[in-house]
């Protein structure tokens, strides 16, 4: 399964397309609505939030509401559009011709802005703006719901919530290893998707402070995948293994600067024999572990126990206080852009995450079972699954 995505930020639309997706699926256009609807919410989000209300409308590949093994591709417009449509449009008759005075010269330190200005030659960093913009993410999560319905119909379901905004982070519990469905539906009912509701509270204040100030904050979400069976991914290729590709693709969301598989980063400071999952086999479970600090990822593989990702966002680069920065053309120091933006995009990232996993463990769920349709692949899984029984 491969996805695209196309469009600029203020554009008139985003596009998507899935490729190899299989044929047979009845596809949920209430849940992907709600998923893109998840996106948009989060405390600390900016005012284009309270423009935009992303639907997806379907230009190829679904039939009467069942997909058609034929590539998928859809479209998100941007309400905004209409405000931009001198400044964006594509038609020479329509464009409005900048003055040098309009153009953007002010890059912004931690963001894209000056090394796509060098890299593509341009000579105002607009062009750079819309496609680097976090708005593509509208189309991420769209693919991403795609990929979530064809998991579910393999019992694999995917959650997150916020550990952490700023310097606020979770007292009450170390890393969970293992599922809890209850700190996913308190999380959901949080406005910053925090599972304990005196530390959301502390979160807000935490963005609240940074909205006076001018400033923004980032902060920490954890993944969880239920239900994956072991096998997924191989150790054969280093391009194969399953927490590479997972690393790569959460490290892919705009912002996000580290990526942590189970407990990895305790692993550097502990002994084998602590850290390490001990295997046990029980008839009525089978092979099982009391702990989970490896995330369900074990030599490139899946385990079989729960897939346990943490990524960490750091502060969003567009302050309204600025930072220093240096004009391209004149050298003279001046603030940074200052662009529309978020205070705090940990929420809305943490349903981004959800979906890059999503896309990531649907890809690898086609390599083991089939990608044509649905029904060759629920038999493949059913064989492999019982064969895992009779061990």
């Amino acid at each position: 399964m491969r996805f695209l995505s196309s469009g600029e930020s203020h554009g008139k639309a985003l596009i998507g397309i899935i490729d190899e997706y299989p044929s047979g699926l009845d596809i949920d256009f209430d849940f992907i609505e709600n998923e893109l609807k998840r996106r948009q919410s989060g405390y600390g989000r900016g005012k284009r939030m309270a423009i935009e209300k992303d639907k997806l409308e379907i230009l190829s590949g679904i039939r009467n509401g069942q997909t058609l093994g034929s590539p998928i591709s859809f479209l998100i417009y941007n309400k905004d559009w209409r405000n931009w449509e001198k400044k964006m449009s594509a038609n020479k008759d329509i464009f409005y011709t900048e003055n040098e005075s309009d153009k953007i010269l002010n890059p912004r330190p931690g963001h894209a802005d000056f090394p796509g200005y060098v890299k593509y030659r341009f000579d105002d960093i607009r062009n750079v703006i819309e496609r680097s913009s976090a708005r593509e993410t509208a189309i991420r999560v769209a693919a991403g719901s795609f990929a979530k319905i064809l998991l579910k119909s393999f019992g694999i379901y995917i959650y997150s919530f916020v550990e952490q905004i700023g310097n606020v982070k979770i007292g009450f519990m170390d890393k969970p290893s293992k599922f809890d469905e209850n700190l996913f539906i308190l999380a959901e009912k949080s406005e910053v998707r925090c599972p304990d509701e005196m530390f959301s509270e502390k979160m807000k204040k935490s963005i609240d402070k940074a909205a006076k100030e001018g400033n923004t904050i980032g902060g920490k979400f954890l993944l969880f995948a239920k239900g994956v069976p072991a096998g997924l991914g191989s150790y054969c290729q280093w391009d194969r293994r399953l927490d590479a590709k997972i690393a790569y693709a959460i490290m892919s969301i705009p912002a996000i600067k580290a990526v942590e598989i189970g407990k990895g980063i305790l692993s550097s400071e502990t002994s084998g024999i602590c850290f390490h999952d001990e295997i046990f086999y029980d008839k009525k479970e089978g092979f099982f572990r009391k702990t989970n600090n490896a995330g369900g990822i074990e030599g490139g593989m899946s385990n079989g126990e729960d897939i346990l990702v943490s990524a960490y966002m750091k502060p969003i680069p567009t302050t309204t206080a600025g930072l220093r920065t240096v004009n391209i053309k004149t050298k003279k120091t001046e603030k940074s852009l200052t662009e529309r933006s978020d205070i705090c995009a940990v929420p809305a990232a943490s349903i981004v995450g959800e979906s890059m996993l999503a896309l990531i463990l649907a890809d690898a769920v086609q390599d083991k079972f089939g990608k044509d349709n649905i029904f060759e692949m629920i038999e493949n899984y059913k064989n492999y699954i019982n064969y895992l029984k009779n061990i």
